[in-house]
């Protein structure tokens, strides 16, 4: 099960894991507290081998009001302990960055500074949790630490693209998640 905001939403799965039994649950807008909600009913009750979890870039947006990172981390944590006590591996995706090429000017809402600090956290947790790692945000952040540029229409959301850069990370954490 892929959980997430709408850059999951977004992700055709079928079309860059043909054949692969994946599920998407990314939901456009959410923040860690609205995923922790819908943990039960949206990965717990699939009973999924895996979860692939892209989440937070909402929550240093203040979609659902301000948070701090304690509080993300908080909500992260439960996510995923509640996700292990089932047997459910984690696959960790770091969030991607943001950028100002396109009209939509992302870093004022997304501080790459913010995105880096919880990107390190999530790296931290990884091994508390016996998760993997599927680092995007190496993948697709260019010299001056913004998304690289014809990687997204909108400074946020991974167009075609960036897609096809994520799929084979993606693949290659959830074939490395410790059972």
């Amino acid at each position: 099960v892929f959980l997430g905001d709408s850059i999951t939403d977004g992700w055709e799965l079928a079309k860059y894991f043909p054949g692969k039994p994946y599920v998407n649950r990314g939901i456009s807008g959410q923040t860690t507290p609205q995923m922790l909600v819908r943990l039960y009913p949206d990965v717990i009750r699939l009973h999924p081998a895996a979860m692939v979890i892209l989440a937070g870039t909402n929550d240093i947006a203040g979609n659902t009001g301000p948070e701090t990172l304690e509080t993300m981390e908080n909500n992260f944590r439960a996510i995923c302990e509640l996700a292990e006590s089932r047997g459910i591996k984690i696959i960790l995706c770091l969030l991607t960055p943001v950028s100002d090429y396109t009209k939509s000017k992302q870093t004022d809402h997304r501080p790459p500074t913010d995105i880096v600090r919880f990107n390190e956290w999530l790296q931290s947790l990884a091994p508390d949790l016996h998760a993997a790692v599927a680092d995007y945000y190496s993948a697709l952040v260019d010299d001056k630490g913004m998304l690289r540029e014809g990687y997204s229409e909108d400074g946020l959301h991974p167009n075609a693209r960036g897609y096809e850069i994520m799929a084979p990370i993606a693949e290659s954490a959830i074939e490395k998640a410790p059972q």
